[in-house]
């Protein structure tokens, strides 16, 4: 049987860009189909043409989404997306080291990042595991949301152009060892949230826990099924649990909680 299409909505402020994505994706090769269903031009008027959409039996499955657009931002678009159609994934637009955004959007509830600058097949790929519960991040913005959601300063902060990073830490005091202190141990609140996440991963059975391992390195249903022998449907029926239990939205939250319980 042909799988059903996948229908898309392309939001961003610029014209040429939505054509040149709508044309890459319309008739891009291999199943399932893609199918773009509407454009937008910013925040307010996507989520009003969802609605039309979703009263049609036709909502999107994912939407592309930019981030800087006149009236609503993609931020604010996709936290409302996600609140009125949870069903919905939205995977975010940002330009290599230009967008700030990242952790907010996926605070936002978004299912993944791609640089504009993508290839066509790294479009489509990404259009298509976001539709099928995968993670897509480029690896500049994993780099940036993992720095921001551990608290961490920026690498070109934490040391002086070609000066190590070493050399940035305190001496410490004549006769004693120096220690790093980590948050948690001089934040109560901090150290209490700490311990409820980590709670949280030992309801996991052992194979739940090992899926939640392989999440967290990034590694899709197919990479984690190759990695411990599964089929890809056992796969997905672990990763539903998984996400069930921690009570997380999807495979990006997952990740986000593994930097914070420290499993990466």
């Amino acid at each position: 049987m042909t799988p059903s299409p996948i229908r898309v909505l392309l939001v961003d402020d610029q014209a040429l860009i939505r054509t040149g994505f709508a044309l890459i994706l319309s008739t891009a090769r291999g199943e399932p189909v893609i199918e773009v269903v509407g454009e937008a031009e910013d925040g307010i008027e996507a989520i009003d043409l969802i609605g039309r959409l979703a009263a049609d039996d036709c909502a999107p499955h994912v939407v592309l989404m930019d981030v800087r657009m006149p009236r609503m931002n993609g931020i604010d678009a996709t936290r409302t997306i996600v609140q009125q159609q949870p069903d919905i994934k939205v995977l975010v637009l940002t330009t290599f080291d230009l967008d700030e955004y990242a952790a907010q959007a996926i605070e936002a509830g978004a299912s993944g990042f791609l640089l504009k600058d993508a290839r066509a097949a790294e479009l489509t790929a990404a259009v298509r595991a976001v539709a099928d519960g995968d993670v897509v991040m480029a690896p500049s913005v994993t780099r940036r949301l993992i720095t921001k959601m551990r608290g961490l300063p920026a690498a070109h902060e934490m040391s002086a152009p070609g000066q190590p990073d070493e050399v940035r830490a305190e001496p410490a005091a004549p006769g004693s060892a120096h220690t790093a202190v980590h948050p948690t141990e001089t934040d109560p609140a901090a150290a209490a949230a700490h311990g409820q996440e980590t709670a949280k991963l030992a309801t996991l059975t052992d194979r739940e826990r090992e899926v939640f391992d392989l999440i967290a390195e990034g590694l899709s249903n197919a990479e984690i099924g190759g990695r411990l022998f599964l089929s890809e449907s056992t796969v997905k029926t672990h990763v539903g649990r998984v996400l069930t239990k921690l009570a997380l939205r999807d495979r990006v939250h997952a990740v986000i909680l593994a930097y914070e319980t420290g499993v990466r």
